[in-house]
């Protein structure tokens, strides 16, 4: 019977499954190792993108890598501004200071910065990124312009 048992567990191995840690009858050398999963505090991301979205109620500062995946972000909102304090530039200082340290703990060192929208904190976010510790190596106008756009509405008659 115990060669039967060792035959099992030697069939299971031959199978491509391994047997469990805590099963009494497994072979030590078919028992398998747990995965040792790699860690994305070590991962030093050293050159990211700033998006910088201002409008004219809010102002929002999204870091990511070179692919787009986000690393910090941050709102005047999330900041703690509420109402019309949310569209100054004060609120987008202290936006971009906040996603900018958490960026900069995570090894980031340099940032291009794409600006979006006409809103009061556009200037202000790129200071606060700057006294954040990130040194900014370009700066983009992403703003969406329409060239002609829609269709205008028929003229009003009175």
């Amino acid at each position: 019977m115990a060669e039967e048992m060792e035959k099992e567990v030697a069939d299971v191995a031959v199978a491509g499954e391994t047997a469990r840690a805590d099963d009494p009858l497994a072979d030590p050398a078919v028992v398998a190792e747990p995965v040792k999963r790699a860690k994305l505090k070590g991962r030093g991301i050293p050159v990211g993108i700033a998006h910088v979205r201002a409008s004219f109620n809010n102002t929002q500062v999204a870091i990511s890598d070179p692919k787009g995946g986000v690393i910090s972000w941050s709102s005047a909102g999330r900041a703690g501004f509420k109402g019309s304090r949310k569209s100054t530039a004060f609120a987008a200082t202290l936006v971009a200071q906040e996603a900018g340290r958490v960026a900069a703990s995570k090894g980031m060192h340099e940032v291009e910065v794409r600006l979006q929208g006409a809103g009061a904190g556009r200037e202000s976010a790129v200071r606060g990124l700057q006294s954040a510790g990130l040194s900014v190596t370009s700066i983009q106008d992403i703003t969406p312009v329409p060239h002609n756009g829609c269709r205008a509405r028929k003229r009003r008659r009175v």
